[in-house]
């Protein structure tokens, strides 16, 4: 018995006919079916239960309810006479002897039908996400949010880490997003930040002599949304091991993470140990992404040389990838949007031609093929009725890039090109320490600021007297990548100060600049740090593949819209004067005012 209820309404069975019984919950439909005979639905966390009201007067009672009230009905519960087995409580239903009102609502209409409420539109939904949370449908992804956070901390439990919470509160640091800063009261113009990762404290664990560390860590960061990123917070397993290797964080993921996924996932088959690994250049060369998804059979080729001086001027001095799909039947109007598609997502054209089933080449740039076409053929392996498209441009990344698009688009237009029914799992590694800034044009950390370069100090200062390229070392930083979908980055770590100095020194931080920055991790390490590396796989992103959902705001209880906006709260919103007097802080007319 829990508080009134005697059960719940989705726990009575046939065993049960006969009882007394009380149950509560939302009142979800009423049928009538005559002057002496009704049903209603009432539906509670649980499930639903039906209930027959046989006389005119209960008829009337519950009319008077409307529709999403609460209720309590006490009654008996009997066999019915026309079951429904598609409902766990679908063979009885309970005759009340009483109903009592616990909780009006007082509209007549609602914002949308409860069970059919992802039908709605979207700001529709997140204002009245209470509502929205009482369909089924969208409280399960809750719940399988809820069990999956569970079997991750008894797997990591089980696995010998110890689960630690580091500070909310904290020291703006440079990890690559912009900070959410909070406003000092007690210290005129000085700020704190909230966490971007808990990089810094799990780092400072590790110096502290904590071996194993894990946390479901809440993570900050003033992004812009994605359908797999969601503005303002999120929620990561963010773990850390000290005298650790890549290869130890690899074992302890590949062991935790499949059997979650076998479980909990719609689909039951997950990749098992040891996942595939990828350099990435590897990884951009085959499929055009760091983050491919391996479901799909397809890959790129680098077609360049086979097409440069084809006549098109597009491939005029241009770096050239290939995607072919085999047996293509896709219409001429499918493949018109395929490359309107693909022109949206990347500002790239796609070009492409077929093979007929007469071995000619036709369609899009074939007469700038048609003059080389056996080559072509040979060398692509092309058979009869195989679709090649292509992308161009004189940056070699942006062409691969296009073409990982294309791969991707294909991919999941024939079920021929993709097993939908699994969760393939890579490794990407080998990431270059450090690229050109796109929009500061000039050297910065290509991932992790903190990651140890593959050839520790001494490579460092090869780059630092010009004598190595420093686009060309790597760093030992890896990705998970499922289905396509980055679940996390992570890195053994730069513990020494030394290799720390030079490795910011490239990006011109100097000592002083780095002990400023980070003065906790450099004094910390500067009294004998242990190796380390860790990872930390992003809990929002595992439920969204484990639940079959393309947004991550289907999983997360009260998500912000695109717009970093919460519609039901009203937050961000206006404070008082008093408020900012008190934080020091002075608001200024925004110039589009």
């Amino acid at each position: 018995m829990v508080q009134s209820r005697t059960h719940n309404c989705g726990e009575l069975r046939i065993g049960d006919a006969g009882k007394k019984v009380r149950i509560c919950g939302w009142l979800e439909n009423l049928r009538e079916v005559g002057a002496e005979l009704a049903f209603a639905i009432v539906r509670d966390f649980y499930g639903t239960t039906q209930v027959v009201l046989e006389t005119p007067e209960l008829i009337a009672e519950m009319k008077a309810i409307n529709k999403e009230s609460t209720v309590a009905v006490d009654g008996v519960v009997r066999e019915r006479a026309s079951k429904n087995p598609k409902l766990p409580t679908g063979d009885i239903e309970v005759v009340p002897e009483s109903i009592e009102l616990l909780g009006r609502c007082r509209f007549n209409e609602l914002p949308f039908q409860i069970n059919r409420s992802r039908e709605a539109d979207e700001a529709t939904r997140l204002k009245y996400r209470f509502l929205d949370l009482r369909n089924p449908e969208v409280k399960n992804n809750i719940l399988l949010r809820c069990n999956v956070v569970s079997a991750i901390r008894k797997s990591m439990t089980e696995h010998g880490f110890t689960e630690i919470t580091t500070p909310i509160l904290t020291v703006s640091s440079p990890e690559g997003a912009r900070d959410y800063l909070v406003p000092s009261r007690n210290h005129p113009g000085k700020f704190y930040a909230l966490p971007q990762s808990p990089q810094q404290f799990k780092q400072l664990l590790m110096a502290s002599g904590i071996d194993r560390y894990f946390q479901i860590a809440p993570c900050f960061r003033d992004e812009d949304a994605r359908a797999d990123r969601s503005p303002g917070e999120f929620y990561q397993m963010d773990m850390e091991m000290s005298f650790a290797t890549q290869e130890d964080v690899f074992a302890v993921i590949e062991d935790v993470l499949p059997p979650i996924f076998e479980q909990f996932g719609i689909y039951n088959r997950a990749s098992k140990a040891p996942f595939k690994r990828i350099p990435f250049t590897e990884a951009m060369e085959k499929y055009g992404s760091d983050k491919p998804d391996l479901r799909i059979k397809l890959e790129i080729k680098n077609a360049t040389e086979l097409l440069a001086n084809c006549g098109l001027p597009a491939f005029d001095s241009a770096n050239i990838y290939a995607v072919i799909a085999p047996e293509c039947s896709m219409a001429r109007k499918a493949v018109d949007k395929l490359a309107a598609d693909v022109e949206v997502q990347t500002a790239e054209k796609m070009y492409w031609f077929r093979v007929d089933e007469n071995g000619e080449v036709v369609g899009g740039i074939s007469k700038f093929v048609a003059p080389i076409k056996d080559k072509v053929v040979a060398e692509l392996g092309l058979n009869n009725g195989d679709m090649v498209a292509l992308s161009a441009n004189t940056q070699k990344l942006a062409a691969q890039k296009t073409a990982g698009v294309i791969r991707t688009k294909l991919g999941a237009s024939d079920d021929r090109y993709i097993d939908r029914e699994c969760y393939e799992f890579c490794w990407i590694v080998d990431f270059p320490m450090y690229e050109i800034g796109e929009e500061s044009g000039e050297l910065e950390f290509c991932h992790n600021p903190f990651s140890m370069p593959n050839g520790g100090l001494e490579i460092l200062k090869k780059a630092a007297a010009g004598e190595v390229d420093p686009l060309t070392i790597l760093a030992y930083q890896y990705d998970l990548v499922c289905n396509g979908v980055e679940l996390s980055s992570g890195a053994v770590r730069n513990h020494e100060p030394d290799i720390m100095l030079e490795a910011f020194k490239l990006v011109r931080l100097g000592e002083d600049d780095v002990k400023a920055k980070f003065p906790a991790m450099y004094n910390a390490f500067c009294y004998g740090a242990p190796p380390h590396a860790g990872i930390a796989p992003g809990v929002d992103r595992m439920v969204m593949l484990l639940a079959g959902e393309d947004s991550i705001r289907e999983i997360i209880p009260f998500p912000m819209n695109k717009n970093a906006q919460d519609m039901m709260m009203g937050a961000p919103g206006e404070v008082t004067q008093k408020q900012l007097d008190e934080l020091h802080i002075a608001v200024t007319a925004h110039e589009d005012e």
